[in-house]
């Protein structure tokens, strides 16, 4: 099936006078399901709509928007498969300087706030024209939400972009539900039943759970944590009730009840349709879009997630039901990876939120809704809830027998606490003999309690014990494979306190993170409301949170500790935490007192660098054995002082020695005296640290020497004096 067409010239080649709806979409034009324009699009055009694609408009004045001319329907406008303000900025809100979802990865291509900017262009070209919005931005946006960028509490996205109709969560059959109420007219008595759906009123429905107004959430915020937890409880498609929230003196936001997730067959249907599986020819030339290369040969084979970690919005979209898709459906698609012509052998996942759930939790789920107010597996797996890897194992062990396939990966991860439940460890077998790239990804996030009660996490315990199970498993196997685990940083209720914790239980289990992610207070989650209000909406009691840029920068360094570029920073928060016995340079410490240069290490022009004094340290003048060169050639002068690398102690004698280099320029005049010395403890017993710190000097490898240079006092190459082999 080709492309749906992007231009009015190929809408005439259908033999279009007018695409029923324009699909304006703020990332480049990919026909692959994982993106949820493909699948709205495909969706539509099954049901007999004409749907042309507007991607990444032209948003600066409204003359793009009218490529198509005057849609017969009207529009359908989303942001994109990620926030658009997530997509530009970092969690330090600095510009990031690539688009996985534009062509090329070019930045600029998308305004901030994509969807509130579309709609508003929209009205410049066709006032009164129905407006649809959707997606992720749009969803999670549908009440007044805390705006982590404005730092403020903003209006919902249906008061800014004056849409016609906001549709959230999992939409194919919203959408439908949708346009066929805009084919009809728009009835206004149909509005309340149309599932899935937002939109404006004068008057609040009287079936409708009233939440605190903007205007009280925005200054008050106890108020906005209670309205969060009205709307946290309502997210169930067979429990939640209609909620209404006022937005200003004349009008009123109403969210119906959630649609129902979809069916098995349905979901089959969904994966069926006839997707191009590429990104337009059009961007071939600019180099793709990035954003596809991960996905090309992935399978998505669930929805949903019961997980409910507290920061991640899955609850507010997709919703805590796991449905998923027949063992069939999975495996012919995998069948048809397998035959396209740039397919390695390689199909890189298959999973979805959550890769080992495949039905919902429990019985219970299926009739009356989830539960409200408990968790499935926080903060330890229910009673009633269903344990089963089988059928998973049966999917995985088809794929990975069909022709051409050399491997199948999970990478969109797995929940380590449910693999924990199953009685059966036959998943962590075959996971690790086959599914298994020498790394599996897992998320901990970090092992204080208090922190994951506020995330919602299992304890340290079931890691540890997983990472046992997983390492015996791998040792059976003969195979050398390890665990890389997920943390996270500066999440509210996280004090430098217990960022030293995860930095000291790094250390004793060896693992050194590349990357740490910082706590992103992202709309529509609970650990988002946490960050705003100081509150704990579940129980309304206060907690510590993170804000300042530097105390998240200690955290984040604390994570990474062996980096001598944090040094500085993890001394800071020690010395804050009152843990100097962490500073020093036995096993047990994290940092060495100052910045410290090994033995070898010299500046370009052969002198020591400067030091630099952290708070708590000075200098003085120390005096050691002359340089070997200086012996030989005499150039030694014995009342110069030289400066001192480090002062280690042997515990085991209680001795204290000296590691001193000297100065290589004889002459230079002595630094002031008069110095201060700093004791810290730590494994191993007392240290008493003296002398000037020495920084590393950035400019020069490790073990390297530099070039000699006789006005330094030495020699130059080719004299000599000149040193061979290593010292």
């Amino acid at each position: 099936m080709p492309f749906l067409p992007i231009t009015r010239e190929e809408c005439s080649k259908r033999g279009w006078d007018a695409p029923d709806f324009v699909f304006v979409v703020g990332e480049a034009y990919v026909d692959h399901p994982s993106f949820g324009q493909a699948i709205i699009s495909r969706v539509l055009e099954r049901a007999g709509y004409r749907v042309a694609m507007l991607c990444l408009p032209q948003y600066q004045d409204a003359a793009d928007f009218k490529r198509f001319g005057r849609p017969r329907l009207g529009f359908l406008v989303t942001a994109g498969v990620i926030d658009s303000m997530v997509n530009h900025y970092t969690v330090a809100k600095k510009r990031r300087s690539a688009d996985a979802y534009a062509p090329g990865g070019q930045v600029g291509l998308r305004p901030d706030r994509a969807t509130t900017v579309y709609c508003n262009r929209i009205h410049q070209a066709y006032p009164g024209i129905p407006i649809l919005i959707g997606g992720v931005e749009a969803s999670l946006r549908r009440f007044s939400h805390y705006d982590y960028w404005d730092d403020k509490v903003r209006r919902s996205i249906l008061t800014d972009t004056a849409a016609t109709l906001l549709l959230y969560g999992m939409g194919e059959n919203t959408v439908l539900a949708a346009a066929d109420f805009v084919r009809r007219g728009m009835p206004e008595n149909e509005l309340p039943a149309l599932r899935g759906c937002c939109y404006m009123a004068k008057e609040p429905p009287q079936d409708a759970v009233l939440l605190p107004a903007h205007a009280q959430v925005a200054t008050d915020k106890a108020a906005y944590a209670r309205a969060f937890m009205a709307e946290y409880n309502q997210q169930d498609a067979l429990r939640g009730k209609k909620l209404c929230q006022q937005q200003d003196t004349l009008r009123f936001i109403v969210q119906n009840e959630p649609a129902l997730p979809l069916s098995r067959e349905e979901l089959d249907t969904v994966y069926a349709l006839p997707f191009m599986r590429a990104s337009h020819p059009v961007y071939t030339a600019q180099g793709g879009v990035p954003a596809l290369t991960e996905v090309r040969f992935s399978v998505s084979a669930v929805r949903g997630c019961y997980g409910a970690c507290n920061f991640c919005a899955l609850t507010f979209h997709q919703g805590r039901v796991v449905t998923s898709r027949s063992e069939e459906s999975i495996v012919q698609e995998a069948r048809q990876l397998t035959e396209l012509p740039d397919f390695k052998g390689y199909i890189h996942d298959i999973g979805g939120p959550t890769a080992n759930f495949r039905e919902p939790a429990c019985e219970k789920q299926l009739t009356k809704g989830s539960c409200q107010n408990k968790q499935c597996l926080y903060p330890k797996p229910c009673k009633n809830l269903r344990v089963s890897h089988d059928e998973l194992i049966r999917i995985l062990r088809r794929v990975r027998a069909l022709p051409r396939v050399k491997k199948v990966f999970i990478r969109s991860g797995i929940r380590f606490d449910y693999v924990m439940a199953d009685p059966k460890s036959t998943f962590l077998q075959e996971l690790c003999e086959h599914h298994v790239s020498g790394q599996l990804k897992v998320a901990p996030e970090h092992i204080s309690p208090a922190v994951l009660d506020k995330m919602g996490k299992p304890h340290r315990e079931v890691y540890e014990a997983f990472v046992r199970r997983y390492e015996d498993i791998n040792k059976r196997l003969g195979l050398k494979q390890y665990l890389v685990p997920y943390l996270m940083s500066s999440h509210p209720g996280c004090s430098l306190k217990d960022a030293v914790a995860l930095a000291e239980y790094l250390r004793d289990s060896g693992h050194q993170p590349e990357q740490v992610q910082d706590f992103y207070p992202t709309p529509g989650t609970l650990s988002t409301c946490m960050y705003h209000t100081g509150l704990d909406p579940r129980d309304m009691a206060p907690l510590y949170v993170p804000r300042t840029a530097h105390e998240k920068a200690m955290q984040r360094a604390l994570l990474q500790w062996k980096n001598p570029a944090n040094h500085a920073l993890i001394r800071e928060a020690l010395r804050l935490c009152g843990r100097e016995d962490l500073i020093g340079f036995g096993r047990g410490c994290l940092v060495p007192p100052r910045a410290f240069i090994p033995k070898g290490h010299y500046a370009r022009d052969g002198r020591l660098p400067k030091a630099r004094v952290d708070s708590g340290s000075q200098t003085r003048p120390l005096r050691a054995e002359p340089h070997q060169n200086q012996r030989k050639h005499g150039t030694h002068n014995a009342s110069a002082p030289l400066r001192k690398r480090a002062w280690q102690t042997d515990a085991s004698q209680g001795s204290t020695t000296t590691m001193a280099v000297p100065n290589p320029s004889a002459n230079r005049p002595a630094r002031p005296s008069g110095s201060r010395q700093e004791t810290t403890s730590g494994t191993g017993g007392a240290r008493q640290l003296r002398g000037s710190g020495l920084q590393q000097a950035a400019s020069h490898g490790a073990g390297k020497r530099p070039p000699n240079r006789s006005a330094k006092g030495l020699p130059m190459k080719g004299t000599p004096g000149k040193r061979s082999g290593r010292r």
